[in-house]
């Protein structure tokens, strides 16, 4: 059986993600896709738009075979943490034969030869590096100029301008150091940019598109915009607009459960980001991941202004440092994410369990053949998790506790049922 794996947030899920399944399949020839997904919480360090099961139960009805949970310390982390956490779960399973990913340039070599770069630092490209950090400029900016000056390329440097392009490298030095089999393969990304807002003619627009179209259907409900008012738009008209733009059984989805289990934004977690920085000092803060010394005097400094959780990480922000490096720190105080425990898990493995959140009813013999083939325990229920050793039982609860969260907020906002995370059965397509 060929398997290749995906790694991915589905924040929501849409055509370009089928087509990128379609794709992984085609290319390599693969049997079977195993999805690494984020869990309730992204990448940029702002929650998910919608719980992970129900952007699961999305991947898994339009071709996924298997989707495993990115533990929370790795899918909040930086592109670098993202890329670790993601691959190594993908190598332990021990069943990957190759992984796809989208990416701006559809350059396998280019991205190849930039990330044996970033991962040997030769001197020269590290004098340069420290060199433009000390101009005050942020990380990627310094990386970019030094990689630059270092290559004198500028197709080389002009990779690291996309999110693709960064995750892709990073992958790609993960595998490096991982001494991974896993064959990569790398696919053009169709349609909008990343960031785009409006959606694509072409009906491949961005989930950044998407999810400010659906911030529109929870207005009456939104806490994600500070002042200003508009009108509630009809969400039959919002539906209608997507029609193109997602696959027919994640509309039907997304049409069951709004107002139910989503929108969900970053300023509703507002008043538990607050509480937790009220009993910080910047001694207590800088033990937290993405927390520097100047960031903790900043968000001290500061706290009076607070009004909403988007507001004050955009008022804490500075030239150094990247918006979503902030938004990153101020959920890993919120989550209780610190650089102790991230530092164990980088050198103690990565990974304790492989937690499996849903699988497609007629892949009962992949999930065998993972079980057979894992090195780390296949955890379908939080029950089976008894015997992990002690740091792989830090991981989960910290995992279950931002998940629990994500729900207690969800249940607030919609008056819903809550839905503990050990109650929670596995998920089947």
């Amino acid at each position: 059986m060929k398997i290749v794996g995906l790694i991915t947030e589905y924040n929501p899920f849409h055509n370009g993600h089928l087509h990128h399944i379609k794709e992984a399949r085609r290319i390599t020839g693969a049997d079977a896709v195993i999805v690494v997904m984020s869990g309730d919480y992204v990448q940029r360090g702002v929650p998910a738009v919608m719980p992970k099961r129900l952007r699961a139960e999305m991947a898994l009805s339009c071709g996924a075979s298997a989707v495993f949970e990115l533990p929370v310390c790795y899918a909040a982390g930086s592109a670098e943490y993202f890329a670790m956490g993601s691959v190594s779960l993908l190598d332990s399973l021990g069943v990957v034969d190759s992984i796809c990913f989208g990416s701006e340039c559809n350059d396998l070599d280019a991205l190849s030869h930039v990330a044996d770069i970033l991962s040997r630092e030769p001197d020269d490209y590290r004098s340069l590096l420290r060199k433009n950090l000390k101009k005050g400029v942020s990380f990627p900016s310094a990386r970019h100029d030094a990689l630059l000056e270092y290559t004198q390329i500028p197709a080389y440097a002009a990779l690291l301008d996309d999110p693709n392009n960064i995750l892709g490298i990073e992958y790609l030095k993960a595998l490096k150091k991982l001494h991974s089999h896993i064959a990569p393969f790398t696919i053009q990304r169709e349609g909008s940019h990343y960031h785009d807002k409006k959606l694509s003619s072409e009906n491949f627009s961005s989930a950044s598109a998407i999810r400010s179209l659906l911030a529109y259907s929870g207005s009456t409900l939104s806490t994600d915009r500070s002042g200003g008012t508009f009108e509630d738009t009809d969400f039959s008209s919002i539906l209608g607009e997507l029609e193109e733009q997602v696959p027919s059984c994640c509309l039907e989805l997304l049409k069951d459960y709004h107002r139910v289990q989503y929108p969900v934004y970053q300023n509703d977690f507002s008043i538990i980001l607050k509480y937790k920085l009220l009993n910080k000092h910047p001694g207590s803060l800088v033990r937290y991941q993405d927390v520097s010394e100047e960031l903790a005097n900043r968000i001290c400094t500061q706290l009076n202004n607070f009004f909403n959780y988007k507001q004050f990480a955009e008022l804490i922000k500075t030239k150094e440092t990247t918006q979503t490096r902030v938004n990153r720190a101020l959920l890993h105080i919120m989550l209780g994410l610190k650089k102790n425990d991230m530092a164990e898990y980088m050198t103690n493995g990565y990974h304790y369990y492989a937690r499996l959140l849903g699988c497609r009813k007629d892949c009962s013999k992949l999930i065998s053949l993972i079980a057979k083939e894992s090195r780390l325990p296949l955890l379908a229920r939080l029950s089976e998790s008894e015997s992990l050793p002690d740091t792989g039982q830090k991981m989960l609860r910290n995992d279950i506790l931002a998940s629990n969260l994500y729900m207690s907020v969800v249940t607030d906002k919609f008056k819903t049922a809550f839905q503990n995370e050990y109650k929670q059965a596995l998920l089947k397509v």
